[in-house]
Protein backbone atom coordinates (compact mmCIF):
# COMPACT_ATOMS: atom_id res chain seq x y z
CA UNK A 1 0.00 0.00 0.00
CA UNK A 2 1.66 3.55 -1.20
CA UNK A 3 2.18 6.06 1.04
CA UNK A 4 -0.07 9.34 1.18
CA UNK A 5 1.46 12.41 0.20
CA UNK A 6 1.25 13.66 3.86
CA UNK A 7 3.00 10.43 5.25
CA UNK A 8 5.75 10.40 2.60
CA UNK A 9 6.93 14.10 3.59
CA UNK A 10 6.67 13.36 7.64
CA UNK A 11 8.85 10.16 6.73
CA UNK A 12 11.69 12.06 4.94
CA UNK A 13 11.62 14.86 7.68
CA UNK A 14 11.73 11.86 10.00
CA UNK A 15 14.82 10.74 8.35
CA UNK A 16 16.64 13.60 7.84
CA UNK A 17 15.85 14.73 11.44
CA UNK A 18 17.22 11.09 12.47
CA UNK A 19 19.97 11.59 10.13
CA UNK A 20 21.45 14.79 11.58
CA UNK A 21 20.92 13.80 15.11
CA UNK A 22 22.75 10.60 14.70
CA UNK A 23 25.58 12.90 12.95
CA UNK A 24 25.38 14.50 16.15
CA UNK A 25 25.59 11.60 18.37
CA UNK A 26 28.46 10.13 16.56
CA UNK A 27 30.67 13.21 17.02
CA UNK A 28 29.70 14.37 20.19
CA UNK A 29 32.24 13.40 22.75
CA UNK A 30 31.51 11.89 25.58
CA UNK A 31 32.19 14.13 28.51
CA UNK A 32 35.66 14.93 26.77
CA UNK A 33 36.87 11.14 28.02
CA UNK A 34 38.38 8.74 25.21
CA UNK A 35 39.67 5.39 24.73
CA UNK A 36 43.28 5.91 24.12
CA UNK A 37 45.51 3.98 21.38
CA UNK A 38 48.58 4.23 24.09
CA UNK A 39 46.93 2.91 26.87
CA UNK A 40 45.47 -0.43 24.68
CA UNK A 41 48.57 -1.05 23.60
CA UNK A 42 49.99 -0.99 27.32
CA UNK A 43 47.36 -3.14 28.30
CA UNK A 44 47.76 -5.69 25.75
CA UNK A 45 51.34 -5.90 26.61
CA UNK A 46 50.98 -5.75 30.35
CA UNK A 47 48.28 -8.57 29.62
CA UNK A 48 50.59 -10.80 27.64
CA UNK A 49 53.47 -10.63 30.51
CA UNK A 50 51.11 -11.36 33.33
CA UNK A 51 49.30 -14.21 31.08
CA UNK A 52 53.68 -15.75 30.84
CA UNK A 53 53.88 -15.02 34.30
CA UNK A 54 51.21 -16.99 34.85
CA UNK A 55 52.04 -19.87 32.60
CA UNK A 56 55.25 -20.01 34.36
CA UNK A 57 53.68 -19.98 38.02
CA UNK A 58 51.51 -23.24 36.76
CA UNK A 59 54.51 -24.76 35.40
CA UNK A 60 56.84 -24.53 37.70
CA UNK A 61 54.00 -24.81 40.60
CA UNK A 62 54.53 -21.42 42.05
CA UNK A 63 51.80 -19.96 43.02
CA UNK A 64 52.84 -16.66 43.91
CA UNK A 65 53.93 -15.73 40.67
CA UNK A 66 50.58 -17.48 39.07
CA UNK A 67 48.95 -15.06 41.19
CA UNK A 68 51.22 -11.83 40.32
CA UNK A 69 50.78 -12.52 37.01
CA UNK A 70 46.49 -13.06 36.89
CA UNK A 71 46.65 -9.37 38.74
CA UNK A 72 48.79 -8.15 35.94
CA UNK A 73 46.67 -9.42 33.64
CA UNK A 74 44.00 -7.83 35.12
CA UNK A 75 45.37 -4.39 35.70
CA UNK A 76 46.75 -4.80 31.86
CA UNK A 77 42.57 -5.36 30.98
CA UNK A 78 41.31 -2.05 33.42
CA UNK A 79 44.24 0.02 31.69
CA UNK A 80 43.50 -1.09 28.16
CA UNK A 81 39.07 -0.53 28.49
CA UNK A 82 39.61 2.70 30.63
CA UNK A 83 38.86 5.96 28.84
CA UNK A 84 41.18 9.15 30.24
CA UNK A 85 40.32 11.97 29.72
CA UNK A 86 40.66 13.88 26.40
CA UNK A 87 41.95 17.78 26.22
CA UNK A 88 39.54 20.19 26.50
CA UNK A 89 37.81 22.19 23.99
CA UNK A 90 38.50 25.82 23.19
CA UNK A 91 35.30 27.13 23.88
CA UNK A 92 33.22 28.40 20.62
CA UNK A 93 32.46 32.05 20.08
CA UNK A 94 28.93 33.18 19.65
CA UNK A 95 29.23 32.91 15.31
CA UNK A 96 30.48 29.43 15.58
CA UNK A 97 27.72 28.08 17.83
CA UNK A 98 24.61 26.03 15.99
CA UNK A 99 21.61 27.91 16.02
CA UNK A 100 19.68 26.81 19.39
CA UNK A 101 16.15 24.96 18.62
CA UNK A 102 13.26 27.09 20.63
CA UNK A 103 11.78 23.90 21.68
CA UNK A 104 15.04 21.18 22.50
CA UNK A 105 13.56 20.08 25.97
CA UNK A 106 10.43 18.24 23.65
CA UNK A 107 11.67 15.20 22.17
CA UNK A 108 11.45 14.53 18.31
CA UNK A 109 8.11 12.33 19.07
CA UNK A 110 6.56 14.62 21.37
CA UNK A 111 6.60 17.39 18.53
CA UNK A 112 4.97 14.76 15.52
CA UNK A 113 2.59 14.28 18.20
CA UNK A 114 1.46 17.81 18.16
CA UNK A 115 2.11 18.46 14.69
CA UNK A 116 -0.61 15.62 14.10
CA UNK A 117 -2.83 16.44 16.46
CA UNK A 118 -2.99 20.39 15.34
CA UNK A 119 -3.08 18.87 11.79
CA UNK A 120 -6.22 16.29 12.59
CA UNK A 121 -7.82 19.01 14.88
CA UNK A 122 -7.59 21.59 12.05
CA UNK A 123 -5.83 24.43 14.42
Amino acid sequence: MPLSEQEQRLLDEMERHLMRNDADVVSAPRDGRTLSYRNIVYGTILVLVGLGALVVGVSTQLIVVGVIGFVVMLGGVVLAVTPTRGLARAPMDASARPASKPRANSSFMDRMNERWDRRQGGS
